[in-house]
């Protein structure tokens, strides 16, 4: 009984201690102070924020897994999140604008216009999405087969990628809305926001995928109307704090009155953002595209498991990288570029061990963390190995998260953006397609080229960092 009740205390004694970090970060000065803390402040909720957005694939690819047609029901899942992953490089490049430019203004003290700048991008996104999006619902389709999905998974699941391609809009301004929140300092509405989306997609996913009461079994179907109806009510709720709320930030009817001056700025700047993830994004379609040619529905469907895991784990040291992009923009807008390089430094500390502990799990573990999302031994065998290979470059994806974060939040989004293009276009794709087909590897090419680019990538980031270029960057 006394175990207990001490044990209780020191979860009341934790939430309270954390429940005062997320306080002191509405009010916190990132420009002063100590690093080590404002690194708390800040990335406490954005991982529990990179946290909720993995959590999303994960709960779909649970659900989905343990149909009747789980291969089927896996590839078109995965091959939709690789497609996603175009409009979430659109998403996140105009985020990463939006956050320099919004954090430049909040360390310049000039936060009426941070607030007009978030406004005109969250314009500018939403035109951008329904460009994309007409014409991916009319084709969804012939985007999956281009893709490489067999003729029955597209027919089973072309519903699917047409309802999440639908309803894109509101990927597009969660991570948009939350980009503004990080750029001012605030990154608790931005975890709030997706922490309520997930709790609404884990209890809508069982119930319109099964079926409950007078709801009928959608199936695959009820996976997508669950998750866009997730992200619209976290949307929603952003959208109150941002119009209605307490922070820095006040938005007032006017700001939406289109600006052409600061529409070209936040279109000058996103632009290389926008290319950078999606060249990445491109390559990664490439490879899901070269796995599925070669290997068929079983080793796209274990490539595609593999990757939605690791993605779970690598968006939450994301999340701890974005702390870098804050305080190198508010510490550059206030002049004090050696406290934007400790910042750099001690953040890319924290991640690469977060990662190398995450290395280990993944490793050592892949086939318990595999098991729990398919119960299938051909796709589970194919999913292990690639997770375990992939696994092995995770340091250098948390040293090279952190130093993309440092160019962007700096306004050098052109650097990362030319890195993109030499390690997964120049290097990446011929390397893969070599070692698949020339050396006849097949889907086990495609997962070792995975970490060798990373790791090419990050040495090049490091480069170009240790130049300083970015430290000099105007916005």
């Amino acid at each position: 009984m006394l175990y207990l009740t001490r044990s209780v205390k020191s979860i009341r004694g934790t939430l309270d201690r954390f429940s005062e970090v997320l306080k002191k970060a509405e009010s916190f000065d990132f420009t002063s102070g100590s690093i080590k803390k404002a690194i708390i402040i800040l990335s406490v909720p954005m991982v529990l924020e990179m946290v909720m957005e993995s959590v999303f694939a994960l709960v779909d690819l649970y659900f989905v897994g343990h149909l009747a047609e789980s291969n089927h029901a896996i590839q078109i899942v995965g091959l939709t999140e690789s497609l996603f992953a175009i409009i979430y490089s659109i998403a996140i490049g105009i985020s990463i604008a939006t956050t320099a430019i919004v954090a430049r203004r909040i360390g310049e003290k000039e936060a009426t216009e941070a607030a007009k700048s978030g406004v005109q991008a969250i314009v500018i996104a939403i035109l951008i999405n329904l460009l994309i999006s007409i014409p991916g619902f009319i084709y969804a389709k012939e985007i999956l087969q281009l893709m490489g999905a067999s003729a029955s998974s597209i027919v089973y699941g072309a519903i699917y990628t047409r309802i999440m391609i639908a309803g894109s809009v509101v990927v597009m301004l969660i991570f948009l809305i939350n980009g503004i929140f990080r750029g001012a300092g605030n990154a608790i509405i931005a975890m709030k926001s997706l922490w309520i989306a997930n709790i609404s997609n884990i209890i809508l996913c069982p119930i319109l995928i099964n079926g409950f009461w007078f709801i009928p079994s959608m199936g695959i179907m009820g996976a997508a109307i669950a998750t866009t109806a997730g992200r619209a009510i976290g949307v929603v709720y952003q959208c109150y704090f941002l119009f209605y709320g307490k922070g820095i930030l006040k938005i007032k009817g006017s700001y939406f009155i289109p600006d052409l001056k600061l529409i070209q700025a936040i279109i000058k700047l996103a632009t290389p953002g926008v290319l950078q993830y999606v060249i990445a994004s491109c390559s990664w379609i490439f490879l899901a595209n070269l796995v599925a040619t070669t290997g068929g529905d079983y080793a796209s469907s274990g490539y595609q498991t593999a990757i939605r895991i690791m993605m779970f784990f690598i968006l939450p040291a994301w999340g701890l990288s974005n702390a870098a992009a804050t305080l190198v923009g508010q510490n550059l807008g206030a002049k004090k570029v050696d406290r934007a390089e400790k910042s750099v430094y001690k953040t890319a500390k924290y991640n690469m061990l977060f990662m190398g502990f995450i290395m280990l799990i993944c490793f050592f573990s892949a086939h318990y963390l595999i098991s729990f999302f398919t119960n299938d031994a051909e796709i589970v065998k194919i999913a292990v190995n690639a997770l375990q290979i992939m696994s092995i470059g995770f340091i250098f994806y948390g040293l090279g998260m952190v130093l993309n974060n440092t160019f962007n939040g700096a306004g050098d989004t052109w650097t990362p953006t030319w890195i993109n293009i030499f390690g997964f276009w120049i290097f990446q794709i011929p390397f893969a397609y070599l070692l698949v087909h020339y050396y006849k590897l097949g889907p086990l090419g495609v997962f070792i080229a995975i970490p060798v680019a990373e790791t090419l990538i990050t040495v090049l980031s490091v480069i170009v960092y240790r130049r300083g270029n970015w430290k000099r960057i105007k916005i």
